[in-house]
């Protein structure tokens, strides 16, 4: 697992301590339950403001070297992934502007091999926000700068949880989503979020 902080922005061109098991992302303490260390009454913290989902959208950009890749010319899938961390840490820091860390990768698809000298664009953003909770969506494309040929590489989907100062996930704003592509994107991660639980359900039952 991996943290991320606002001070990793200078990474990026635009660019962990583990989360608290209490509140592990995707259970029901974590999407719904109240903050206990919230407090009560005129102490409570408010709540944060809804945030556009717009407002997330991240871009990294890599020239894929010969450190990259493996001994057949083609770039590591370890490398793509550390790549789509850092974008989605960078997409979820800039939603909920605290430090994150990855609690999950829900989806990982590689669809066509990606090569050295080819310039890799990850693009992500956040689909759904939960209470302490983020799926955020990295779209990988490949160019080969010499021909300007592009293919859509990879698409992953992340979970990165909110953390405050003493290591706790701590909330996050709600999603605001404006467009149909928007809308649809965050129906399907609550599909996939619905699917995660029900798995998790099944195989405790079975235990």
């Amino acid at each position: 697992m991996h943290a991320h902080s606002a001070r990793d922005s200078h990474s990026a061109s635009d660019s962990h301590s583990a989360p608290d098991s209490r509140n592990a992302p995707d259970s029901p303490s974590a999407s719904a339950a109240p903050d206990a260390r919230a407090g009560a009454g005129s102490h409570a913290s408010p709540p944060p403001r809804a945030r556009p989902a717009v407002d997330s959208h991240a871009t990294l950009a890599h020239w894929m070297g010969p450190l990259d890749a493996n001994g057949a010319g083609s770039v590591h899938g370890g490398t793509v992934m550390k790549l789509c961390d850092e974008a989605a840490g960078l997409a979820a820091v800039k939603h909920c502007r605290q430090r994150v860390v990855t609690a999950s990768v829900d989806r990982m698809n590689f669809m066509v091999p990606i090569h050295v000298g080819e310039l890799v664009t990850f693009q992500a953003s956040v689909n759904a926000a939960w209470r302490t909770s983020m799926e955020v969506g990295v779209r990988v494309d490949t160019e080969n700068p010499r021909t300007g040929e592009r293919r859509h590489s990879n698409s992953a989907y992340l979970t990165m949880v909110a953390v405050g100062d003493d290591g706790h996930p701590t909330a996050v704003p709600p999603l605001l989503v404006q467009s149909d592509d928007e809308r649809r994107r965050e129906s399907e991660a609550q599909l996939r979020r619905r699917n995660r639980l029900a798995e998790r359900q099944q195989i405790l039952a079975g235990r």
